[in-house]
Formats: C-alpha cells, sequence, structure tokens
C-alpha cells in the first residue's frame, strides 16, 4: 500500500487549475490552426486568427483564456492500493481550487445556492468524480467548465426503437440549438448508455479526451467522423458568423445500458475546451 499525503493533491490541484485556465492542450490549438488553414469565408478567417491571437497572448503572459474561468470539474482516477493521508480528500481537492482561483487571479463564478445564489467567494466546491482503478497512483485530471457551453448541453432517454438515427438526429438538434451562444467553434462530448446521469458524465469526459484521438470502436470512432462533418455542414461557423467551423471536435463515449433504454447525453464546450492532467 503507497501512502499519499492530502497536500499533495491540493498542490496538484492548485498548479492544474491555472495551468488549464491558461494554456489550451496542443489537440486543441493544432485543430483550430488546421481549420483556419481550410476556411474560405473571410469573416470566419478573421474570428479564426482572433481566437488564435487570443491564446497566444494567454501563453505568452500565463493570462487567462477566457474571462469565464468556469467551474472546476476534477477527475481522479484512484489506484486501490494508494492510501490517503494527512487529510480528507475531498477538502484537499476544494483547497487546491481554493488556492488555484486565488493565486492565478482567477474570476470566482461558484454560487453557494442554485436558487438563493450568493458567490462562495472562492470558486468551490469543486466538481468531483472519482474512478478506482488497479495500481499505486492517482491521476488527476483539472476541466474548467464555463457555462456558456454548459448550459446549451442536453440529455435525453431514448428507447431502443429510436436506434442510431434518432441519436444522430439529437447531436444535430443540440449543436443547432445552440447556435452561437457556446462561441463556437464547440468540442461536442457525447455520452451513450448507462442510466440517466452515467450518460452525462460519460458526455463529459468524452471533452477531456484529446481531440485527435478516436474511440476504440471503430464503430463509434467512425460514427465520430460522420457526425463531426455534420455539425460543420450547418454552417453556424465560428462565433456563428457562418463558415465550415462550427465544431473543431466530436468525441463519443459510451457504455452498456439496459434492455428498456439508450440514454444519449451532449455536452457542449466551447473552443476553450481546458483541461490539464498530472500523476502523483
Amino acid at each position: 500500500m503507497r501512502e499519499i499525503n492530502a497536500n499533495q493533491i491540493t498542490d496538484v490541484v492548485e498548479r492544474l487549475c491555472i495551468k488549464a485556465n491558461e494554456h489550451l492542450p496542443t489537440d486543441v490549438k493544432n485543430a483550430i490552426e488546421s481549420c483556419r488553414a481550410c476556411e474560405d469565408w473571410d469573416i470566419a478567417k478573421g474570428v479564426l486568427d482572433q481566437i488564435v491571437e487570443n491564446y497566444e497572448i494567454a501563453d505568452a503572459q500565463n493570462v487567462p483564456i477566457c474571462q469565464d474561468t468556469g467551474m472546476a470539474c476534477v477527475f481522479l482516477e484512484i489506484g486501490q492500493e494508494v492510501h490517503v493521508s494527512g487529510g480528507d480528500l475531498s477538502e484537499a481537492i476544494h483547497e487546491g481550487v481554493r488556492r488555484g482561483y486565488e493565486n492565478g487571479y482567477l474570476r470566482k463564478s461558484v454560487v453557494k445556492d442554485p436558487v438563493r445564489r450568493g458567490n462562495t467567494g472562492d470558486n468551490t466546491p469543486a466538481m468531483i468524480y472519482t474512478e478506482i482503478v488497479p495500481g499505486d497512483q492517482i491521476h488527476i485530471t483539472v476541466g474548467p467548465k464555463g457555462f456558456g457551453s454548459e448550459n446549451m448541453s442536453m440529455i435525453r432517454m431514448f428507447k431502443p426503437s429510436a436506434g442510431l438515427q434518432g441519436i444522430k438526429d439529437f447531436i444535430l438538434e443540440v449543436v443547432e440549438t445552440a447556435g452561437p451562444n457556446p462561441c463556437p467553434p464547440m468540442v461536442v462530448g457525447v455520452g451513450i448508455g448507462g442510466t440517466f446521469d452515467k450518460a452525462a458524465l460519460l458526455a463529459k469526459k468524452a471533452l477531456m479526451r484529446p481531440i485527435d484521438t478516436k474511440n476504440e470502436d471503430p464503430y463509434y470512432a467512425d460514427l465520430e467522423v460522420e457526425m463531426l462533418e455534420k455539425v460543420n455542414a450547418l454552417g453556424i461557423g465560428p462565433q456563428g458568423f457562418g463558415g465550415k467551423t462550427t465544431a473543431i471536435g466530436l468525441n463519443i463515449e459510451t457504455m452498456p445500458t439496459h434492455i428498456a433504454g439508450m440514454p444519449c447525453a451532449v455536452n457542449i464546450n466551447c473552443h476553450v475546451t481546458r483541461h490539464a492532467s498530472e500523476v502523483i
């Protein structure tokens, strides 16, 4: 059994909160630049040029890529041979978020109550997702999630009779309904299967997967390619001004489900699809 002190987790979460908010992952940058090279609509090219300039400034000056520094979604893959000592795991994560948003001068966007509101003042609590895996390490990913895009996400509890076509139509419906609201070009995360809550988690985890990778199942890998093409054919374009680039990526994650159901969730993210990881 390997011991990991809670303070180490706090330090890692603090670093990742700042890193994720200031530096876009390479796969996202590459996708944006690739789409810019393929655009032939002047307004779309101009918007993509501004997006590139924006993240280059963020990289150079270590400042947030976007004013909405999001809710801190923290994913942990915890090795079953790990024992966390010296403090409570959840509180260690919250303290890391608290320090990250304070020391990184990041906007605090979390309210105490969903109806009565009232800012918590430190961007806590974090949204924590844990998974027990083999091994003696902890893999931590922080994905700050802005709500201009989160608000455009949807879930639908399909019956199996809806078939694949029902899922395809739903993905396009969600993107078309979102329109310019999530600051396209967007990244589309799709979760299929499980239960009501698991489908939504799959969709969010899909956004954490590099967009230059494919689903391990060729069936769903082909579906990712097909649906990205169909999404871009909608012509919403960068910031909604038209063009070929409505989305720079579309990832699908699946899991088994009940014989009577076929849940499908679509989690939308703007082009600032932030995530950073570290292993302890």
